[in-house]
């Protein structure tokens, strides 16, 4: 009988995950021997859970709220982007040693490029609402990419001065209440933050400035149909949602843990959108 390789996804909670589902889709889908679980981690318990990491069986897993920063001062980080964000979301083995990754930011250009296909970071200016973790993942990706100019707008100017302190002179920190002033110039719009989410404030922004060829991108995946991009389909411009990002951020997770790169699929979205919108396939 063929060993089943285990992964799983930690955080505290961790009920809301998707992950075992879109991960379980692609084991059934490849003939894959393996299981991927939800596994709640208290924050007090976290040191000794990456600990007893391989004695659990397990050969790697993903990370979430609000572990992923913890997470990445306790493994060895390999790859000098990551090391630079200061965060993991991705956990796996090279040989004995327990490593960690992040795959947020690929995972949202990915989606952009499948999505917009025409679409190309090169030169691109890229207005982003919030300076979190998500978007020090997407900023570092950006600009590997070549985009020429990144706005960022948050509440706590502090926080997006230190993004220009990270990333260099191309990040544009300022003010939450001045983003519609550069919206002019933006070629794509990426809300990070938490707003507009089911149960969060609404976001509220005029996107009046936004010139017709730009892309607007919430990584808010519930629901599905923010009000950010209602409106900017409202202006008929192009949009991408949240859930394209998350499926393709695990899409190189998947593939070191179980040895297959899986595709990102319409069957493997419907899957999910119904999941999130509460239907039945």
């Amino acid at each position: 009988m063929i060993a089943k390789r285990q992964a799983c996804v930690i955080g505290w909670p961790i009920d809301h995950s998707r992950s075992p589902l879109l991960h379980g889709f692609w084991l059934e889908k490849y003939g894959i021997p393996g299981r991927y679980d939800r596994i709640p981690v208290r924050p007090e318990d976290l040191s000794d859970f990456l600990h007893g990491f391989r004695a659990r069986g397990l050969v790697g897993g993903n990370v979430t709220l609000p572990h992923k920063e913890a997470v990445f001062r306790q493994v060895t980080v390999r790859d000098p982007l990551t090391a630079k964000l200061g965060a993991v979301n991705t956990l796996y083995f090279e040989d004995d040693t327990l490593c960690g990754t992040s795959t947020d930011g690929y995972g949202f250009v990915a989606s952009i490029e499948q999505e917009v296909p025409d679409f190309t970071f090169s030169g691109a200016r890229v207005t982003i609402l919030g300076a979190g973790g998500a978007s020090r993942s997407i900023i570092g990706v950006i600009l590997e990419a070549g985009a020429q100019k990144i706005s960022v707008a948050n509440r706590s100017l502090a926080r997006a001065e230190q993004l220009r302190s990270d990333f260099g002179p191309q990040v544009i920190p300022m003010e939450w209440g001045r983003a519609e002033d550069v919206l002019p110039g933006t070629d794509l719009l990426v809300n990070t933050t938490s707003l507009g989410m089911a149960g969060k404030a609404p976001l509220t922004i005029d996107l009046a400035g936004l010139p017709g060829h730009a892309v607007v991108s919430d990584i808010v995946y519930v629901p599905l149909t923010t009000p950010l991009l209602t409106a900017a389909r409202a202006r008929n411009l192009r949009t991408v949602d949240g859930l394209g990002m998350l499926m393709h951020q695990a899409v190189p997770g998947f593939e070191r843990w179980f040895g297959i790169r899986p595709e990102v699929t319409p069957e493997l979205r419907a899957l999910l959108e119904a999941d999130i919108e509460g239907r039945r396939l």
